[in-house]
């Protein structure tokens, strides 16, 4: 049977700052360590059992859940050695790819020229321009824009370029159209991360965002393990918002509502029968980060992680011999601090599959040794700027 590989990124969910954390303002953001602190004091029995077993107790003392005396899988921590700590930034460097410079950041705003220039080429008006989160920018600026039929136009402390129209205001086509623009328009030195179409429904005093999002990622500047993959003929599936981040590259993706629909298309891809012909899944879990995470809601992200734990039984016992998952994150969003941005933090390693040996893997010094990883047990000749850890998580080896 065809070797395969899954990737399952739990967007925001970091274990810890990283050796670098004060150049970014994140000295004592530790997403999952005070995540688990909170519902050890306030969720009944709190405990995260399947990721218990899986050795997610061994990478750092976390509430209610303890350092299994024999884990399932293999565990560890891996460092963000790119600049950087957004979402684009960590796929890509899971997938082999780091980045020397950061994506350009507008604390106050994009500048008026840049503006202008959208608003003339798009044929509406802007309003916003400011930085903040969706759900304020949307209660401040929605009845404006529903009046006028203007643009809302916000960023973040993270390097997006970010578009919000009411559904019934704007088509949603002339909503991508608009992004697809902002996207061509944004280069060097205004090559921001990514554009999002922010599309959201509902009346004054009660807006809420749809399903609708979609993401315009500047393209990798080098190879990922993605075209490593692509050229080998190896078969590649993604589930989230993946491919949204390499701008298409080598990847389609199925998009998803929640972490649930994503976590149930990651368990179709795995119990696929016939078998999907060997290759990658690349997914993306969402709601850690974009519903609790940015809203500083440590109770919603208790939830969505006790949720992520009781799906992981039927995760694990999809897997087939020649299988491999890994479980990891690209980034923190500790909604336990006083910001609402992403944070500079490690990340979980988890490895499981029937071939897998109980091992510690350490504090790997980059994300892009999951990439090579996954290149080397895909028999594709591509590291990127991983290395590989395979040989210690075999049996036998």
């Amino acid at each position: 049977m065809p070797r395969r590989a899954a990737i399952v990124v739990l967007d925001g969910v970091g274990v810890g700052e990283a050796p670098d954390a004060a150049a970014y303002g994140d000295v004592g953001s530790d997403t999952l360590g005070h995540v688990c602190a909170w519902a050890d004091r306030h969720v009944p029995g709190w405990a995260l059992p399947h990721l218990t077993r899986l050795g997610l107790g061994r990478l750092a003392p976390l509430a209610g859940v303890a350092a299994a005396p024999t884990p399932s899988g293999a565990w560890g921590m891996m460092r963000p050695a790119s600049a950087g700590k957004d979402s684009t930034t960590g796929h890509w460097e899971i997938a082999g790819v780091c980045l020397e410079r950061p994506f350009p950041t507008y604390a106050d705003g994009f500048p008026a020229a840049l503006i202008d220039a959208f608003a003339a080429r798009t044929g509406r008006p802007v309003i916003g321009n400011v930085v903040g989160s969706g759900t304020d920018v949307m209660q401040r600026f929605g009845a404006e824009h529903e009046r006028t039929g203007a643009w809302i136009v916000y960023t973040s402390a993270d390097s997006v370029f970010q578009v919000a129209a009411h559904e019934r205001v704007v088509p949603l086509d002339e909503l991508y159209a608009a992004c697809e623009t902002a996207r061509a328009m944004l280069v060097p030195p205004h090559d921001v991360s990514r554009v999002i179409a922010r599309p959201f429904v509902g009346r004054d005093g009660a807006y809420e965002r749809t399903a609708n999002r979609r993401d315009y990622s500047v393209a990798p500047p080098t190879t990922t393990l993605l075209d490593a993959l692509a050229a080998a003929g190896v078969p590649r599936a993604g589930v989230g918002k993946v491919d949204d981040l390499f701008a298409g590259r080598a990847l389609q993706s199925r998009h998803t509502a929640d972490n649930a629909e994503g976590t149930r298309l990651v368990h179709e891809w795995l119990r696929a029968d016939p078998p999907a012909a060997g290759g990658l899944l690349f997914a993306n879990l969402v709601d850690f980060d974009t519903l609790y995470g940015h809203r500083n809601d440590p109770a919603g992200f208790a939830a969505a992680l006790r949720a992520f734990d009781d799906a992981v039984p039927d995760l694990v016992g999809a897997l087939r011999e020649d299988d491999l998952l890994f479980i990891t994150a690209d980034h923190g969003n500790d909604p336990t601090t006083a910001t609402t941005d992403h944070a500079r933090e490690r990340v979980p390693l988890l490895v499981c599959g029937p071939r897998v040996r109980p091992v510690p893997l350490g504090e790997r010094p980059t994300f892009a040794d999951v990439g090579a990883t996954a290149a080397e047990w895909l028999g594709v000749n591509f590291r990127g700027a991983g290395t590989s850890f395979l040989p210690a998580l075999l049996a036998g080896a």
